[in-house]
């Protein structure tokens, strides 16, 4: 087992055809433990060149809405009439800090992620 940083593109290719080739392998193990440390590496690699960002707010609450079968009725009852949330899930307005809040605490969703400019 020869463990070498990711410096570049092709050190992460090495790294991920290696990874492909272990991925089964038993814990507590060479190859294991080696699976482990070049999971480690990969994804440290991954958010240093080619970071995630974060979702747009509303299309968040949307993709959340999905996820858990509400419909727009349904949020209402979070963030108030449903003209209100017509105006937000088009953009036509923003969200307060009170919806964030209940949105949070409702939908689960990172106060990160909705309180963002959109």
């Amino acid at each position: 087992m020869k463990i070498t940083p990711i410096r570049n593109e092709k050190d992460y290719q090495k790294a991920l055809d290696r990874l492909e080739d272990i991925f089964d392998a038993k814990k507590g193990t060479d190859e294991g433990d080696e699976l482990e440390i070049l999971s480690i590496l990969i994804d440290r690699y991954e958010n240093e060149n080619s970071p995630i960002g974060m979702p747009d707010p509303i299309e968040a609450i949307k993709f959340r809405m999905e996820q858990m079968g509400m419909k727009q009725k349904d949020l209402a009852e979070v963030v108030g009439f449903k003209s209100r949330v017509s105006e937000i899930l088009s953009k036509k307005r923003k969200l307060t800090l009170g919806m964030i809040r209940k949105l949070n605490s409702t939908l689960h969703i990172p106060t990160e992620v909705l309180v963002q400019d959109y």
